[in-house]
């Protein structure tokens, strides 16, 4: 066969391997495999034309065999050189606050000696044996390029008009002895590695409120085993009436391979990188009709004709990151690919199981946990969002809508005051408008979103207009009342606290790297909650005007309908502190 896949998905297809044949183009009607690369590449089509399955015990009969002999060069960039990126990236991206996470890869490199198709099946053989609990173990050959992988993430599964993401992140790298109780305790206590799988649940949230006209709703989390580390996980899921081409446009670049806010870190990444990421964080995707399921390319050797081999692997970067930590990560993610490429032996299977982990779920979003509820009757009120580049303004949006608002998000370039007047026929009044939350330093006037965003906060102060504003909205609204904005020393990003809002006890989620300080809890009609020891604003109040640091809308946010409830009615009300705006929460 000139091109195929080998593919054994246990989730869908336990103890089964499906032999794909397959022709380069996408078919008219009927079963297709789809490659899309993360980098510059185009993606890739192949029509289904025969399809066999087989016991995974008779794939592995018949596709054993010895491998060509193998030259290796190593990682293109050295344990001390991705140290280095590693402190860079902690010192001079999170703490400027150009994003909360950054996935930054590293590339084994290796050649085959006489490459050949044959070859490839043998390599898929070595996979299954070395690897355990992946999401799809694969091989795709097409035009004389193989691309072979363990991967433990799936994307996206569509079936029934639902879709579900996998967020996965986390990663216990087992002793060589094996994994042991106190080191899986460790991890599983371990507040970088619990942050950093909460931050990739809110990216992948931030995505399927693109995709699910209510949003997503997350289900666990999960331990998830493989034969030489251990990861966290969620699912995220929802209905959606886009066909599986839109849901994988919207859902692209993946977070968990690029970081937080995308946009930002693709910036970032390309900043450290030396050289396009090709299929590396590219998705894999079996499609038929309506119904999709497809893997993350990771874990994935990249072979071309001559036999040269490329197997990417990176760490996901946090403001508590440890730079050798961190090296140690990105060597284990690559172990189980680099010992089949070399036709090692089976690895020990896992003393640990898949378990559920749901005391983590504590002080998490209730609306994001909870199961699709009936959104409220519309109210007449009509919200305007200011996207300030990040997707977090999407859960806003599904947010304020389950309230009963009609949502509009306009892009920060784009927005204007009249966007926010009384329309004819409607309740005759202004439109709320949100300045939502976003990457970058809000002192720097000389950045044009910034200072478009510091203008529109500065325009609807003078003019009254009922104002609300999140994170960075709150900085840019904070810095045009005449507060003092500062660098944090030390990042807050993907961070939970428990603060007063409205005079209450709240457990909320800040994403931020400035922060502005008050040495008062009033200038005129204005009044701050604030941290007594660092002076840090967590929301203003005043006339028509409600913001907050912390981000209502994260899964890290307990109450976050209720507090965003609370903000929209205050801004409606007189400013009198014994006006009860909700049930639960006084503002």
């Amino acid at each position: 066969m000139e091109n195929f896949a080998l593919l054994h998905r246990p989730g869908s297809h336990p103890g089964q391997v499906e032999l794909l044949r397959c022709e380069i183009g996408a078919p008219a009607a009927g079963e297709r495999l789809m490659i899309v690369p993360a980098g510059a590449e185009p993606p890739v089509t192949l029509g289904v034309t025969g399809r066999v399955s087989m016991p995974v015990e008779v794939a592995l009969r018949r596709f054993s065999a010895e491998l060509p002999a193998l030259a290796t060069a190593g990682f293109d960039i050295s344990d001390d050189d991705y140290a280095a990126i590693v402190r860079r990236v902690v010192d001079e991206d999170i703490a400027t606050g150009a994003g909360s996470n950054f996935v930054i890869r590293r590339t084994f490199l290796a050649a085959y000696e006489k490459w050949h198709a044959r070859a490839a099946t043998a390599l898929f053989a070595n996979l299954l044996r070395a690897e355990h609990g992946a999401y799809w173990t694969f091989v795709v050959h097409w035009a004389g390029r193989t691309l072979a992988g363990a991967t433990p993430e799936c994307h996206v599964r569509m079936s029934g008009g639902r879709a579900a993401m996998n967020p996965i992140s986390g990663t216990y790298r087992y002793p060589p002895q094996g994994p042991d109780a106190a080191g899986l305790q460790r991890f599983l206590t371990d507040r970088k590695e619990r942050a950093e799988l909460l931050m990739v649940v809110d990216e992948e949230l931030k995505m399927m409120a693109r995709v699910c006209p209510g949003g997503g709703r997350v289900r666990g989390p999960w331990l998830r085993p493989m034969a030489r580390l251990a990861h966290t996980e969620y699912v995220i899921e929802g209905p959606t009436p886009l066909d599986p081409a839109e849901v994988l446009r919207r859902t692209m670049p993946v977070p968990t391979v690029t970081g937080s806010p995308v946009a930002g870190a693709q910036r970032v990444v390309a900043a450290h990188e030396r050289t396009d990421r090709g299929c590396y964080g590219g998705v894999l995707a079996l499609v038929d009709g309506r119904e999709m399921d497809s893997a993350l390319l990771i874990r994935t050797a990249d072979i071309d004709a001559r036999g040269r081999v490329a197997v990417a692997v990176g760490a996901t970067l946090v403001r508590g990151s440890d730079p050798r930590a961190e090296v140690r990560e990105t060597q284990a993610k690559a172990a189980a690919v680099l010992g089949a490429l070399h036709g090692g032996g089976p690895a020990p299977v896992p003393s640990l199981v898949r378990v559920g982990l749901p005391g983590r779920n504590t002080g998490l979003s209730r609306f994001w946990l909870g199961g699709h509820k009936p959104v409220a009757p519309p109210t007449g009120e009509r919200l305007v969002i200011v996207d300030a580049a990040d997707d977090f303004t999407a859960m806003l949006a599904r947010m304020a809508e389950s309230l009963g608002l009609a949502v509009e998000v306009v892009p920060w370039h784009r927005y204007r005051p009249a966007d926010a007047a009384p329309r004819p026929g409607g309740p005759g009044k202004a439109a709320l408008t949100l300045l939502g939350p976003g990457p970058g330093d809000p002192r720097d006037r000389t950045d044009p979103r910034i200072a478009r965003l510091r203008d529109i906060a500065g325009e609807l102060l003078v003019t009254g207009a009922p104002l609300l504003a999140v994170c960075l909205g709150h900085q840019c609204v904070a810095a045009e009342l005449g507060l003092r904005l500062v660098r944090l020393d030390r990042p807050a990003q993907g961070v939970r606290r428990l603060i007063t809002v409205a005079g209450r006890p709240e457990q909320v989620g800040f994403y931020n790297s400035f922060a502005a300080v008050s040495a008062t809890d009033r200038d005129g009609p204005y009044h701050f909650e604030r941290d007594e020891t660092s002076t840090q604003v967590h929301t203003i109040g005043g006339p028509g005007l409600r913001t907050v640091q912390f981000h209502v809308e994260s899964l890290l946010t307990e109450h976050g309908p209720e507090l965003l409830r609370s903000m929209i009615a205050a801004v409606r009300q007189p400013a009198r502190s014994d006006v009860k705006v909700h049930p639960t929460v006084r503002w």
